[in-house]
C-alpha cells in the first residue's frame, strides 16, 4: 500500500527517545536515520517557514497543531534555501494541499530536500511527555526497523547521539561569505550590517521594507573588518543551538558596543546579553509556537509573539536589572508571561537593545513588528551625530 502517488510508503516508522520511549506511526517521507533535540512547535500554521528556519538546526520538530500541510508550500515562504530542521513529526500530513500559492504539496517538498518525516503519531502523547520530561535528543526511523536492528539498538543509537547543549551549531548555518540581501528597499534611509547567527529571510525583507540596505556577514567576521564597511547600524540575527557555545560572536558584538546601534533577535539578544555579562540557561523544553505572551515594559501592553528558541537568558547577575556592566546600565524590557523568563533587555548608556521573541512574524501574529521602528530611531539618531542627515 502507498500514499501519495506512491511516493511515499504507508511502513512504520519510529520515534525513539533518550529516555527509551518508543513512538510509533507512519512513514510520511523516507529517508535514513536522523538523529536531533525532539523539539514541539504550538502553532497552527507556518510549518514551511518553521522547518527552513535555520534556528531549527540539529532538531526534531513536532507541530502540535493535528493536520499539517493543508496549503502546500510555496518557494516564496522559505526561510532558507532548504529545511534546517533534522525531521518533522505531525498527526497526520496532508497529501493534496488546496491554496492558490501552491506550488507543491508539503510530502514533496521534504521529499525534494531530503528530510524524513512520520505522521501517525500521538503528538498529543508525545508534547506531554516533552513537557514533564523536557525536550531530549531523538532519532527518527523511517525504514523497516528489522533493517536498522532491534528497538534497543535503536535507542543506544539515539543515547549516544550528540546534545544541542555546548555545540556550535552556528558554523553549521551561517554564510560563508558576506553578501548583499536580494530584498533592496525602494530607497534607501540607512546601512545596515547584520551578523548571520541563522538569519531568516522575513528579517531581511522586513528590514528592506523599512528603507535599509542590508549586507550580510559570517558569523566569525571581526568587529573591525565589519566597522570598516561604515555601517548605520548592526543585527544580530537569529540562529540555533546553544548561545555559549558561540563565543567568538559574543566577542565580536563586545567590539561594537559604544560604536554604532546594535539590535539582536532571539540568538542575536542572547549574544548581546552574554556580551553585557549576563549568563543563558537550558529552558526544559523551550519556546517554540506563535502565541507567546509577552509584557512590554515600555507600553504596558501584552503582546502575543512567535517565539523559537531553547535557551533563555539570566539576568540576575545583573543587580537589580538595571545592574553596571562594562557598557553601563542594563535594564529589562519584556517578560514573558508564561514563564516570566527575560524576553528584552536595553542598554541605557549606549544604543543597544535585544528581544527573545521574531517581532518580524514569519511565521505569527504581528503584534510586536513595531519593534523594528525602535531600532529605526536609534539609527537615526546616530546618523544625524556624524551629518549625514
Amino acid at each position: 500500500m502507498t500514499r501519495g502517488g506512491g511516493l511515499f510508503p504507508c511502513s512504520p516508522g519510529l520515534l525513539i527517545l533518550a529516555d527509551g520511549t518508543v513512538f510509533r506511526g507512519h512513514v510520511a517521507v523516507t529517508g535514513p536515520p536522523v538523529f536531533g533535540e525532539v523539539v514541539f512547535n504550538t502553532a497552527l500554521s507556518g510549518y514551511q517557514e518553521i522547518i527552513t528556519d535555520p534556528s531549527y538546526a540539529g532538531q526534531i520538530v513536532v507541530m502540535t497543531y493535528p493536520h499539517i500541510g493543508n496549503y502546500g508550500c510555496n518557494s516564496a515562504d522559505n526561510e532558507a534555501v532548504s529545511p534546517a530542521a533534522t525531521g518533522l513529526v505531525v498527526r497526520e500530513m496532508t497529501r493534496k494541499s488546496s491554496n492558490h500559492r501552491a506550488e507543491e504539496d508539503l510530502p514533496s517538498f521534504l521529499h525534494r530536500h531530503g528530510m524524513p518525516a512520520l505522521d501517525n503519531i500521538d503528538t498529543r502523547r508525545l508534547t506531554r511527555h516533552l513537557r514533564a520530561a523536557g525536550a531530549m535528543t531523538g532519532g527518527l526511523f523511517t525504514r523497516s526497523p528489522e533493517t536498522e536492528g532491534t528497538t534497543r539498538d535503536l535507542v543506544q543509537l539515539v543515547t549516544a547521539a550528540p546534545e544541542i547543549e555546548g555545540q556550535d551549531m552556528v558554523s553549521k548555518v551561517t554564510t560563508p561569505v558576506a553578501y548583499l540581501s536580494p530584498f533592496q528597499p525602494d530607497e534607501t534611509r540607512f546601512r545596515v550590517h547584520l551578523l548571520d547567527l541563522g538569519v531568516k529571510r522575513t528579517i531581511l525583507r522586513r528590514l528592506a521594507l523599512l528603507g535599509c540596505t542590508v549586507t550580510v556577514w559570517p558569523a566569525a567576521t571581526p568587529a573591525e573588518e565589519i566597522l570598516a564597511d561604515e555601517p548605520d547600524g548592526i543585527m544580530l540575527s537569529n540562529g540555533p543551538g546553544d548561545p555559549a557555545a558561540v563565543p567568538y560572536a559574543v566577542s565580536c558584538v563586545q567590539d561594537l558596543l559604544g560604536r554604532v546601534p546594535v539590535f539582536g533577535i532571539c540568538l542575536g539578544h542572547q549574544i548581546l546579553s552574554l556580551a553585557l555579562g549576563a549568563e543563558t540557561f537550558k529552558l526544559p523544553f523551550g519556546h517554540h509556537g506563535a502565541n507567546h505572551p509577552v509584557m512590554d515594559h515600555a507600553t504596558g501592553r501584552i503582546e502575543v509573539t512567535s517565539q523559537n528558541h531553547g535557551f533563555s537568558v539570566s539576568f540576575a547577575d545583573l543587580a537589580n536589572l538595571r545592574g553596571e556592566t562594562p557598557f553601563g546600565r542594563v535594564e529589562r524590557t519584556h517578560t514573558n508571561l508564561n514563564d516570566n523568563t527575560l524576553e528584552g533587555v536595553r542598554c541605557l548608556d549606549i544604543p543597544a537593545f535585544g528581544v527573545q521573541y521574531h517581532p518580524e512574524a514569519g511565521p505569527g501574529p504581528h503584534d510586536a513588528v513595531h519593534i523594528f521602528n525602535r531600532f529605526l530611531q536609534l539609527l537615526s539618531a546616530a546618523v544625524s551625530k556624524t551629518g549625514r542627515l
